[in-house]
């Protein structure tokens, strides 16, 4: 079995990654949509996102809860899976829960970094989000841990009064009276996929720290709790998350316009993403802007990750008298079977990959080194002067969570039952 690439990272540099890979994940339809927008319009847009996270979030909630010891079908387990998920990244997401008993619980929205993106954009486009997207990919997710949840809503926006808090309400309760969820024949394409099926290492249980997510409900996740070990298989989930996303995105463009138009918007979603997401790995870690810290953003940026499923080697060197970056893309590998991120790369389409790169430095720029039907290799070096943001980048920043900041919040506490 292939090692995490994130065995690099010491404890504390795995929490610290931890929230931004979710984070990270989140923003993806903030690079996505702007592109659908443009292509199928708004009600177009929000087809695409239903269809994207409705094929990816069951696949990926199943995934984390096999990894972390997630068991049971409760609504504290589908809460568990909610903290856990791209779709709720932690404190951007503001998500806070109740649970009643087995087949009862609630939660409500103190801050959504989401409906902070859209409100500005006009009340159709809350609805859209927070009403048509929102109902069918709840459920969605919930249904995951059990074919007899229902997620409605209390309240949600557009906001009466316009600063209303929390910003929308939910209950969630599982009625064995229905009949069960049965999905439908398309909606378990991705269950068949390299994403879905790929094996990770195991956590050790011997690792100081948490193992697991067993037990109580915690009102909030904290990840310095956990082990090394487990936070190096929750890195390489949330990445996997990111790719069955970007699959589902992919498969919604596919159907609603010709290949050659759906490649571009995804080309275009990669590259919007990939930028933000590096820059924010190399602030939160700390790193600088130099050739090796471009290597180590390589290394964990989730494009690239995990490495069970891409299959990538970064390494450096003096080459023409300058230190260079060189990433060689194995197209022997689950990523480029299934059509995620790395396959979208080729010698005439570096721009996701010059995004990434300049995410770490603006000077940063890819050439192709060779290129055939079994590997792409490429150098990145220093140019004399910065290259301009790419348009993609610019227009996913627009997101609050471009520049979101986590906070320590302090001990995680367990919700009980009342």
């Amino acid at each position: 079995m292939v090692n995490s690439r994130y065995s690099s990272l010491s404890r504390s540099e795995l929490a610290v990654l931890a929230p931004e890979l979710l984070l990270c994940g989140h923003l993806i339809d903030r690079s996505g949509m702007a592109h659908a927008i443009g292509a199928f319009g708004r009600e177009g847009m929000t087809e695409v996102a239903i269809e994207e996270w409705r094929l990816a979030s069951p696949v990926y909630t199943r995934r984390m809860q096999r990894a972390l010891g997630i068991t049971g079908d409760g609504v504290d387990v589908i809460f568990k899976g909610f903290q856990l998920d791209i779709g709720a990244p932690p404190q951007f997401m503001d998500f806070r829960y109740r649970v009643q008993d087995h087949d009862h619980g609630e939660f409500h929205l103190d801050h959504c970094g989401a409906l902070a993106d859209v409100e500005p954009m006009g009340e159709a486009y809350v609805v859209g989000m927070c009403h048509d997207i929102e109902d069918p990919t709840f459920d969605a997710t919930a249904l995951a841990t059990n074919p007899y949840a229902q997620v409605r809503p209390v309240h949600r926006p557009p906001r009466h009064p316009a600063d209303r808090k929390p910003v929308c309400a939910w209950t969630v309760t599982i009625d064995k009276s229905h009949e069960p969820f049965v999905p439908s024949a398309d909606a378990l394409v991705l269950n068949e996929s390299a994403a879905a099926r790929v094996e990770l290492e195991g956590i050790d249980t011997e690792d100081a720290g948490r193992a697991d997510y067993s037990g109580p409900l915690l009102n909030d996740i904290r990840f310095d709790d956990f082990s090394r070990s487990a936070l190096i298989r929750i890195a390489d989930e949330v990445c996997l998350q990111h790719h069955l996303l970007t699959l589902g995105f992919r498969r919604a463009l596919a159907a609603r316009t010709d290949a050659a138009r759906a490649l571009d918007i995804a080309r275009k979603q990669f590259t919007g993403i990939a930028g933000l997401t590096s820059e924010r790995l190399r602030n939160a870690l700390r790193l600088g802007d130099d050739p090796a810290a471009l290597a180590k953003v390589l290394r964990l940026h989730p494009a690239l990750n995990p490495a069970a499923y891409v299959a990538a080697e970064i390494g450096s060197e003096t080459y023409g008298g300058e230190r260079v970056v060189e990433l060689r893309l194995d197209r022997d590998c689950g990523a480029f079977a299934d059509g995620a991120w790395p396959e979208l790369l080729d010698a005439d389409h570096l721009e996701p990959l010059n995004a990434l790169v300049r995410g770490v430095n603006p000077r940063f720029h890819a050439a192709v080194r060779s290129a055939d039907s079994r590997a792409l290799t490429v150098e990145i070096g220093l140019a004399a002067t910065p290259f301009p943001e790419a348009s993609e980048v610019a227009i996913t920043r627009f997101s609050t969570g471009a520049a979101f900041d986590f906070t320590d919040r302090g001990a995680s506490l367990p919700l009980i039952v009342l």
